[in-house]
């Protein structure tokens, strides 16, 4: 459509004299149309409206005529009831329709699918004005509406909890050989981390893998040290490594290091003093709220936080204190799900909460929360945050109102950890608890456990591998649980209904073929400055390369196989490496009889006489013509003298 300016001018058909002095011509032809926009919905809507009420009204007759065939209703009774209804329907579709020229009628009117229904159902529907209006075909007999079932299915789900656990399908991702002592997810759930005692920290990305499960990136930030906790930021930008050395370090998303905590000073008591730690780390996290923030726990007995654009000192310094007041190493420690409060599960068994702005004197705290010694392997909030999970080094798991914080709310105990690091975990629901065991080797299956939260009742239970359960992560957005074992892999269970992305996106990609043109052809070193006579010729393609190679005989030359048996060309069989050691085991496979040296001598004697071949060509032409004495043939022995008969 042309806009009203361009439409209503007049392009200069008329003689203009002072163009045809300028230019030679008089004008530019025809005046252009002109189009009145309203006018023309104006027809259009008018036309739609014409249109749907011929529509309705056949379609209103033959609905009438059928009914009156099917069910044999009089004339009268239908016209008492059909008609005016119909009519005062057609009235206020016309002026619904002249009220609003925006909207255009489509689909089957009201009446003809209210009349679809039985005689029965039409009089009822007759009787009552505020039933609901369908809109589209009848439905048919004995049909169950689907958002009956997904309420039906989500009730029974409501009521048995174990249906929510998406553990139908599972990918294995090798991590190593050690065990798998760090898992983080990003919160997307696009890419994975693990990290174990083989100091090694893999990065893995569900949309970028593909059926062979392999790892895109592999490193070691922190040297020589096992890894002891990865964590995403809440943002998802940084990962927070935490490692067997005092220095805790910052990573981007692809591994590159950001920074690295300041060490302290060992030679001063008052660890308040010092600008970071100085002994070994034990666990650390982010900040859930603030990006930059983030937490470490020490062997040197404080929890420090920590700002990423300042590596040179701590923010604050907590100091957890035994009930004699005495200096006591915190184990694990973690932020609450608002990040105003943080805990700390220490070697005498106790749980201690802080205030985040108040290092001083503890807010919450619970002396005898484990059995002392041992060493307390995980602290998790609730996602509701007023309930607090503890992993026990004494093989229990508790779960405490950090209101009421003297005694459990409920507990666990028969479940071995043999690791500083095991994990606990709330569902996104926050109804059920996992925790993983620790088995010997050679002792059975380790095994995730699922307990309900409010009683505490075992709901589930999942055979993991031959080896301890480390490490259990359940992302909220996901749906999938992650875990690290004790023999190097990191496992992923999943649902593919009740999950999302995650391992769903690599299990349906082909493993990808490897191409031989990469491996045969060798590297293209390019000197653009370089003499002619130095200058390599340019490549075409590896194709055309490959099959150039294959053609020659030196470059495709197939390796010859192993020897099998004693041996030939010069090259010593498969059963013997060195020579002395061939020799040595086939002196019993010789087979010649030595027992008459003479014989042995004189074996090949005639034929180096009759075809001599080493000696005798070479002294042909030195050699003296050889004499021998003749001897008389022995006629008989009768006649021979005594002293001839003898034999000397």
């Amino acid at each position: 459509f042309l806009s009203p300016l361009v439409a209503d001018a007049e392009m200069p058909g008329t003689a203009d004299p002072e163009l045809a002095a300028t230019m030679g011509f008089s004008g530019f032809g025809k005046k252009a149309r002109t189009f009145d926009l309203e006018a023309m919905f104006e027809q259009t809507r008018r036309t739609a409206v014409e249109r749907s009420r011929k529509v309705l009204e056949a379609r209103e007759r033959e609905k009438e005529d059928q009914t009156e065939k099917e069910f044999k209703i009089p004339v009268s009774a239908s016209s008492a009831t059909g008609p005016g209804s119909t009519l005062t329907e057609r009235e206020a579709v016309c002026s619904e329709s002249e009220d609003d020229s925006n909207e255009a009628l489509s689909g089957p009117s009201v009446q003809s699918q209210s009349s679809a229904k039985g005689p029965a159902e039409d009089t009822d529907d007759d009787d009552d004005d505020d039933d609901e209006e369908f809109i589209g075909p009848p439905l048919p007999p004995g049909f169950k509406d689907s958002d009956e079932d997904n309420d039906d299915d989500t009730e029974e789900e409501d009521n048995n909890p174990v249906k929510k656990i998406p553990d139908s399908h599972e990918i294995t991702l090798q991590h190593g050989t050690k065990t798998v002592s760090a898992l983080g997810l990003d919160p997307s759930g696009a890419r994975l981390i693990t990290g174990g005692y083989d100091y090694d920290v893999k990065f893995w990305d569900f949309a970028g893998m593909d059926a062979s499960l392999q790892a895109f990136r592999s490193l070691q930030p922190c040297e020589c040290h096992q890894i002891k906790s990865l964590q995403y930021s809440s943002t998802g930008d940084v990962i927070l490594v935490v490692s067997g050395n005092s220095q805790a370090k910052v990573l981007d998303r692809d591994g590159f290091p950001v920074m690295e905590c300041i060490k302290g000073d060992q030679y001063i008591v008052d660890m308040t003093n010092t600008k970071g730690h100085t002994a070994m780390l034990n666990s650390g996290c982010w900040h859930p709220k603030i990006k930059e923030e983030f937490l470490t726990c020490s062997n040197d007995g404080t929890v420090r936080t920590w700002d990423v654009n300042n590596e040179k000192k701590h923010k604050s310094v907590f100091k957890p204190r035994s009930v004699q007041g005495k200096r006591v190493i915190p184990t694990t420690c973690t932020y609450s799900r608002d990040g105003k409060l943080i805990a700390a599960g220490c070697q005498d068994g106790s749980i201690q909460i802080w205030d985040r702005n108040m290092t001083v004197h503890t807010k919450f705290h619970c002396r005898q929360a484990h059995a002392s010694g041992t060493d307390t392997s995980c602290l998790t909030f609730s996602y509701d945050g007023t309930v607090l999970a503890s992993r026990g080094g004494d093989d229990t798991l508790k779960i405490w109102d950090i209101r009421q914080f003297k005694k459990p709310l409920n507990s666990a105990d028969g479940l071995p950890s043999f690791f500083p690091m095991t994990d606990c975990c709330f569902s996104p629901d926050d109804k059920i608890l996992v925790t993983g065991t620790s088995v010997k080797k050679g002792g059975g299956s380790g095994k995730l456990f699922f307990f309900y939260r409010e009683t505490f009742q075992k709901l589930y239970e999942i055979e993991v591998t031959d080896a301890s359960v480390v490490r259990c992560l359940w992302h909220p957005k996901l749906n999938q649980i992650m875990v690290g074992t004790g023999n190097g892999l990191a496992k992923v269970y999943y649902d593919p209904v009740k999950s999302q992305r995650g391992a769903k996106l690599c299990v349906v990609k082909t493993k990808r073929k490897e191409r031989q043109a990469e491996t045969l052809t060798q590297d293209y070193i390019i000197t653009p400055h370089a003499l002619p006579m130095f200058r390599e010729p340019r490549q075409r393609s590896t194709r055309k390369q490959l099959e150039k190679d294959r053609l020659d005989p030196m470059k495709s030359h197939k390796p010859e196989p192993p020897v099998a048996g004693a041996g030939r060309g010069g090259r010593v069989g498969t059963h013997g490496v060195t020579l002395s050691s061939y020799i040595v085991k086939n002196i019993a496979l010789d087979k010649t009889d030595d027992s008459n040296p003479r014989e042995a001598i004189l074996r090949h004697a005639k034929e180096a006489e009759e075809n001599p071949y080493w000696v005798a060509p070479a002294y042909a032409k030195t050699q003296p013509k050889t004499v021998f004495a003749e001897v008389e043939p022995e006629d008989d022995e009768t006649d021979k003298p005594e002293w001839k008969k003898r034999k000397i």
